[in-house]
């Protein structure tokens, strides 16, 4: 058996995840504990409960944690269209960002139901 690490969807979610880090060094100071902050830990969510999904020995229970990460990757698009409406980061890193974000949905859904099919026995 292996690591959460070697799952595909924590690797890509990862990498979103450090993108989002950078982005916050163009946030201004006022926006420091506010914009900032939420979406580092939004961000900072998709990994983590997917780390925790990950280590669960009941399938229901890593379904529900990869669905709280699947939410907190819709949280941290909520706040990128933030720093987009207020300027804080150009359309075209907006737009690389979101693309990213979609590749984990789809990776986050794809897990999702292999879970599923893993509780009914079905390969």
């Amino acid at each position: 058996m292996g690591t959460f690490e070697e799952l595909e969807v924590y690797q890509k979610a990862r990498a979103f995840r450090k993108e989002i880090s950078v982005l916050t060094h163009s946030v201004p100071e006022n926006e420091k504990y506010r914009l900032a902050d939420q979406i580092l830990r939004s961000s900072r969510s998709v990994t983590a409960q997917i780390a925790e999904g990950y280590g669960r020995y009941h399938y229901q229970e890593g379904i529900q944690f990869f669905r709280i990460a699947r939410a907190s990757l819709d949280e941290t698009h909520d706040h990128l269209n933030v720093a987009l409406d207020k300027s804080y980061i150009k359309r075209e890193v907006y737009e690389q960002l979101v693309s990213k974000k979609h590749t984990v949905m789809r990776l986050i859904n794809g897990y999702i139901k292999y879970l599923e099919r893993s509780k009914r026995g079905v390969s």
